[in-house]
């Protein structure tokens, strides 16, 4: 479902118990805090039993239905989660007793050889593998015992294509000897280790008689849940700079009645701003990042995610995938599609994912400037505020001039973790930058 989604409410079943449906058909709909959309049968088969009822919220790897390929019933397992490490100290304490356990336990005899017996299975070992890799697994002759020892590089180690077109050409090297188990030992564990962690209680709220109490909706729940995560994620720093788009507004009122006949588009600001946001990402990629741990992504592609408003009041974010890549007629191409169907709530579930950074128009609500909240897991966002006509001093070849522009803030909020102050303040003034060199010069198309 997309960076950051970890749960979807299911809205409706498509495909009732014990009915055929074809590969690819819509099975159920269901929604999640950045948009709604359908889930496809992988196969063709039939739907055993649902495992979910219509407004029920589940995790994404949760099972959600049986379904029979070929008479063979399959239900998707969720993956274990990662148990925490613990600490140093934990370690120490039972580092002896484990070792020790381990030298007087008797190792178990190793599995024997799995010879390959046609087609691997769907499941194995708590491990998915798709109906593609299952036949490059039997028309190459690898077995359950070497694919199930694989390394996957897909979601949660499954294996891909690439994994196996690789494994194979590599001349499939032996797999790995199965080590010899050993029978755990419990080992109590320090009371400091184990005890819970206190968890904040919310303020208790007074209410009066005259006082109208609002239920959530779904998606406001979901943003709310996202926007508190990500502010216990990361520490939010935000420089401000205030930048002269007097060349850009010019250029636009000139033009703008040119441009929508030679494109057909209508030419708003956001192009001009995402054109100069992608060039200060291709200066700056510490700014075009994430952070997995104590480790730095570097992102290489730069996929921009822009904030839209809904109907209903909440916020989408669709991602403009290379947006460095487009010229202005292109980014006003896409943004104008992106933002029309974001309206409509018409937009596909890898439209609103995979964004490296993102930004947010405060000034459609006539906001000066604001501290915006990181998308997870980007590092980055910057708000772009109202453009307003203010006396500002111009430097001349005749010396300095009090001026009327055409003047807006741009404020960048940044993960303090792997941003710091100078990284981040120099990309905000690099935008600047690149706003107010804009070439007033410049071809319509």
């Amino acid at each position: 479902m997309g960076e950051s989604v970890a749960e979807a409410t299911i809205i409706k079943w498509v495909v009732e118990e014990g009915q055929s449906v074809s590969a690819d058909d819509p099975v159920i709909e269901i929604a999640t805090d950045k948009v709604d959309s359908e889930v496809p049968a992988p196969e063709d088969g039939v739907l055993v039993k649902h495992l979910v009822s219509e407004g029920d919220v589940v995790q994404v790897g949760q099972p959600i239905a049986e379904f029979s390929v070929d008479g063979e019933t399959v239900t998707a397992t969720a993956p274990a989660a990662e148990p925490e490490a613990p600490s140093p100290e934990v370690m120490e304490a039972v580092s002896a007793p484990l070792e020790s356990a381990v030298q007087e336990a008797e190792p178990a005899p190793a599995p024997a050889a799995v010879a390959p017996t046609g087609k691997p299975s769907r499941t194995s070992g708590g491990r998915f593998y798709s109906p593609l890799v299952r036949s490059i697994a039997e028309k190459e002759g690898v077995s359950q015992a070497e694919l199930d020892a694989l390394p996957g590089t897909g979601k949660d180690g499954r294996v891909t294509k690439k994994d196996m077109l690789a494994y194979v050409q590599s001349g499939r090297a032996t797999a790995p000897v199965a080590a010899q188990a050993v029978q755990p030992v419990p080992v109590p564990m320090p009371a400091s280790a184990t005890a819970p962690k206190p968890v904040a209680s919310a303020p208790a709220v007074s209410m009066h008689g005259e006082d109208e109490i609002v239920e959530m909706d779904r998606m406001r729940k979901l943003i709310a849940d996202h926007m508190v995560r990500s502010v216990q994620t990361s520490p939010h720093v935000t420089s401000f700079v205030e930048a002269d788009v007097t060349r850009i507004v010019d250029w636009r009122n000139r033009n703008k009645k040119e441009f929508q006949s030679q494109t057909g588009q209508k030419l708003t600001f956001t192009p001009f701003f995402i054109e100069a946001v992608a060039k200060a990402l291709r200066e700056f990629p510490g700014v075009n990042a994430s952070v997995d741990g104590d480790r730095i992504i570097l992102k290489k592609g730069i996929h921009i995610g822009m904030a839209a408003a809904t109907p209903e009041g909440n916020l989408i974010v669709p991602v403009i995938r290379h947006a460095d890549r487009y010229n202005l007629n292109g980014l006003a191409t896409v943004v104008n599609d992106l933002a029309n169907r974001a309206r409509q709530g018409a937009l596909k579930p890898d439209e609103i994912s995979g964004g490296t950074y993102t930004v947010s128009n405060v000034g459609t609500f006539g906001n000066v400037f604001g501290t915006p909240i990181i998308n997870q897991p980007q590092v980055g966002i910057l708000a772009l505020g109202a453009i307003r006509k203010k006396a500002a001093v111009v430097e001349t070849p005749d010396g300095d001039v009090i001026a009327v522009r055409h003047m807006m803030f741009l404020s960048h909020s940044y993960d303090h973790r792997v941003v710091d102050g100078q990284l981040g303040g120099s990309f905000v003034r690099r935008v600047a930058d690149h706003l107010e060199a804009f070439d007033p010069q410049r071809p319509v198309v």
